[in-house]
């Protein structure tokens, strides 16, 4: 690897151990192996560079929830089977990433006062909505329309909230089987209201 892909993979590494804001830009120079100077040189500033890395990190994350979905379209062809297998193998990935979930939190309390880091974040979110449309439709990708969109968005909030919950309380995040339940509930709330 280069400096530059150095300097990604050391700052990848920080934002797992450390966080956002507790990050330095010694601390990832040396887990780079790479001077302090590269890094103003490849990239501008430390916050630019765990920007990137955070945005990277972020899709690699999302292969991995990709991986969750195909092996939950292997487990039945029932829509309703495969959305609770997805919420229990999404548990791996929160485990494997617990760190960048985290980061991404203390990130997002940080965007009001940091404008470069609320456009990331803002550039990112319409590509991930779709993301995860497609992650949870089972497919590759999907084409961008207003109803993909919709579902992303849908899937980001639980996804985010399940985050939240799962990062102050493991214990008691809800199972595959609860969101199903959860989302019969509401959905039958929604749709088919108390005269």
């Amino acid at each position: 690897m280069g400096n530059r892909e150095d300097l990604m993979a050391g700052a990848k590494h920080c934002l797992y151990e450390k966080g956002y804001g507790r990050t330095t830009a010694r601390d990832i120079a040396t887990a780079s192996g790479v001077s302090l100077a590269a890094i103003g040189y490849h990239f501008g500033s430390k916050d630019a560079l765990l920007n990137a890395a955070m945005i990277e990190a972020i899709g690699d994350m999302g292969e991995a929830m990709g991986a969750v979905v195909i092996a939950a379209n292997q487990v039945s062809d029932d829509p309703e089977v495969r959305f609770a297998a997805v919420w229990d193998g999404l548990r791996n990935v929160f485990v494997e990433h617990r760190g960048l979930w985290a980061a991404q939190f203390e990130a997002l309390a940080l965007a009001g006062h940091a404008p470069e880091l609320a456009e990331a974040f803002a550039g990112a979110q319409k590509e991930g909505r779709l993301g995860l449309a497609a992650v949870f439709r089972g497919v590759d990708e999907v084409p961008e329309t207003e109803e993909n969109v919709a579902r992303g968005a849908f899937y980001q909030a639980l996804l985010t909230g399940y985050c939240a919950q799962w990062l102050a309380a493991p214990e008691l995040v809800p199972s595959g089987q609860d969101f199903l339940r959860g989302l019969r509930l509401v959905g039958d709330g929604v749709f088919n209201p108390l005269p």
